[in-house]
């Protein structure tokens, strides 16, 4: 085998490797799958009300199988509560960090992350019938492979500790889902453009120098 059809194997070889890992390939829950975690939520010891749970029924029922995002709008508290693991004298960022501190393992193990965060600007410029919701600080979109893996990093045992961290954090928060969305920027789509730049660079490399000398 040439060195150009090796450099063309060893690229499509990672890009099949990102592919496989960045894509849900699992397909929407299963029955089964959504009366498991539907036991788990009406078992966590602050299990939501029962119109909550029904709306989490819902949302799992209607799973396509593919990513989505969890669209965040965050208002934080100037000072954080005082509970158990928060220090006196912390902000309430150092306390979402240790929320987040579990949080971004959980997320990244499973393809999931940020694909927009910023700072709020001004207050609402354009609010209608949401009396109190005009003041927030943070605004966020969280991108996850599927529910399924949502599901899987919400009711690890190890989140339930550190969730109390976000409580003590944000004064308010509103999170829903979109489902489907698009993003210029894909990076399976940024990722196997650069991977034909590299290809047709080292390609063009290698033709060079077997090229005779005139």
């Amino acid at each position: 085998m040439t060195r150009t059809r090796w450099i063309w194997l060893v690229l499509a070889v990672l890009y099949a490797a990102f592919f496989s890992w960045y894509t849900s390939f699992g397909g929407p829950l299963s029955d089964e799958e959504i009366d498991g975690y539907m036991a788990m939520a009406k078992g966590n010891p602050e299990a939501p009300p029962p119109e909550k749970l029904a709306i989490l029924r819902r949302f799992l029922e209607e799973d396509t199988g593919d990513d989505f995002v969890m669209v965040n709008v965050i208002d934080m508290y100037e000072t954080p509560l005082q509970i158990e693991g928060v220090e006196p004298g912390e902000s309430s960022d150092e306390v979402m960090a240790k929320y987040m501190a579990y949080m971004f393992p959980a997320l990244f193990s499973r393809a999931s992350h940020p694909v927009l965060f910023g700072t709020a600007a001004n207050s609402a410029m354009d609010i209608m019938n949401a009396d109190g919701m005009e003041e927030w600080t943070q605004g966020a979109g969280m991108r996850y492979r599927s529910r399924r893996d949502m599901m899987e990093i919400t009711f690890n045992p190890e989140f339930r500790g550190s969730h109390e961290f976000k409580i003590a954090a944000m004064a308010k928060t509103i999170a829903f889902p979109i489902d489907p969305w698009f993003q210029l920027g894909d990076p399976r789509l940024v990722l196997a453009l650069l991977f034909g730049l590299i290809g047709c660079g080292l390609s063009w490399r290698e033709a060079a120098r077997r090229a005779p000398d005139i």
